[in-house]
């Protein structure tokens, strides 16, 4: 499962077309096949949003299709994997969330693998499964691909992919966001416990970039 022996010098381009190939050719057997043709969608979706919205597309393109490179692990596989790692993970999502785990491992391991891969798109990697406050342009652009790619079909998709290109990118994250959430409230899963401040934190900020004043307190 683990071919990572195979390093990469500093010096090589990691945003070449021959880098992405050969992950690629990796992933094909790293995972199953509808995954391996996620991780492709996302990573041409990406680039597409890259381009849109001004940023990098080689590093849109590779840190989508290396998104899910530890996505093959079951749940006690990703957990020995996170603590191989020694990543400091939330008690809670080990225990009972382990397969966000895997958006954590994979930027680990690339990382220690590729050492040339920039730190920006191993940043994006590690973020796309919970998302973060304080998100990049990159960071959102693949939280957002993931979401968005051609073989997603979920409730509400239709009328996010028609902001594209219409709102800001962050106002796309959000939108994206919260849709995810719901979907996962609908379906009486489990959150991250992040969730909230990642929300607290970005529906100010679309408020403030808006104008309009912030509502106190709850219900």
């Amino acid at each position: 499962m683990d071919s990572e022996a195979s390093r990469v010098r500093d010096s090589e381009d990691v945003l070449s077309d021959t880098f992405f190939e050969a992950r690629a050719a990796d992933l094909a057997q790293r995972l199953g096949r509808g995954r391996f043709e996620h991780t492709l969608g996302v990573a041409k979706t990406a680039q597409n949003l890259a381009r849109l919205y001004q940023v990098d597309e080689r590093q849109a393109r590779l840190a989508g299709l290396l998104h899910d490179w530890d996505k093959s692990y079951d749940d006690t596989g990703i957990r020995k994997r996170a603590e191989e790692l020694a990543l400091a993970v939330d008690p809670f999502v080990f225990e009972e969330m382990p397969q966000l785990l895997h958006g954590p491992t994979a930027a680990a391991a690339l990382a220690s693998a590729f050492p040339a891969i920039p730190h920006e798109v191993i940043q994006s990697i590690e973020r796309h499964t919970a998302g973060a406050v304080g998100m990049t342009d990159l960071d959102m652009v693949v939280y957002v691909a993931d979401a968005l790619e051609p073989g997603r079909e979920y409730l509400g998709l239709g009328a996010i992919r028609d902001l594209i290109g219409i709102v800001s990118l962050e106002e796309l994250y959000l939108t994206t966001f919260r849709q995810v959430l719901l979907n996962l409230v609908e379906r009486r899963k489990r959150i991250h416990p992040q969730t909230t401040d990642i929300w607290n934190y970005y529906i100010a900020r679309s408020r403030e970039a808006t104008g309009k004043e912030p509502k106190r307190g709850t219900l």
